[in-house]
């Protein structure tokens, strides 16, 4: 793990503005990660209760992101930090906006359930999502615990994963649409269930984005859009 040189300051204030921030990050990622767990919860339980907590809470989010998000303009604003510093904060600036962003996909899985259980719909093609679900819950841990530690080797393991849910989110496709093709009833269901998986493949699309805010913050390079192999490359150099 390479760790950024994030010298101390004359101002041991700033020094308590900076670790005060990301500690704030990670308790919004600590409310983030607990949402898509119960999202996907009541998704598999039909959980109704729980349903309408997840598609309730989002406002919790949405206050932290910017809450967090005053404080940088503050801090760019007071303190006018170079070189790792800055990085801190504008990789702070990027993982609240793709955080804030998971939220919004943990609340459709809450609201989908609602929709569901207001029509009366059977919820037995919910259990489709549970693998997925359980992998990109997984890989989001990684994505903080990367941010936590600023480690840029985990993140680097963590963007792999990607490409894992990417493809179990395609054969889940496949699936579903043969479903309905089979049978034209199955339509309403299984559409339900794809937009559910498509949330829970876009989180793992933002976790990913928090990995390489990560690898810029202690490496100083800017990875996005780069494939994983040529990412992997480029970071041996």
């Amino acid at each position: 793990m390479n760790e950024p040189h994030i010298s101390g300051h004359i101002s041991k204030r700033f020094d308590h503005e900076l670790e005060d921030l990301r500690s704030q990050v990670l308790h919004m990622g600590g409310l983030v990660e607990q949402q898509v767990a119960d999202g996907l919860q009541s998704l598999l339980e039909s959980n109704a209760e729980l349903a309408e907590k997840v598609a309730s809470s989002d406002y919790k989010i949405n206050a932290q992101e910017v809450s967090i998000d005053e404080k940088c303009v503050d801090i760019l604003a007071r303190r006018q930090p170079a070189a790792s510093d800055l990085r801190l904060v504008v990789t702070i600036i990027k993982t609240i906006t793709d955080l804030e962003r998971i939220g919004d996909q943990a609340e459709k899985l809450g609201r989908f359930e609602l929709d569901r259980i207001e029509e009366g719909s059977a919820s037995s093609d919910y259990a489709q999502l549970e693998n997925l679900g359980t992998r990109v819950i997984r890989m989001l841990g990684m994505a903080l615990d990367a941010f936590a530690r600023l480690d840029d080797e985990a993140a680097l393991k963590t963007i792999r994963k990607d490409n894992k849910i990417d493809k179990e989110y395609d054969a889940l496709s496949r699936q579903l649409i043969t479903h309905m093709m089979e049978d034209p009833r199955n339509i309403r269901n299984a559409l339900r269930v794809s937009w559910c998986a498509r949330a829970l493949e876009r989180i793992g699309d933002h976790a990913s984005n928090i990995c390489e805010y990560v690898i810029f913050l202690v490496r100083g390079k800017d990875v996005r859009h780069i494939d994983y192999k040529d990412l992997k490359k480029q970071l041996k150099d």
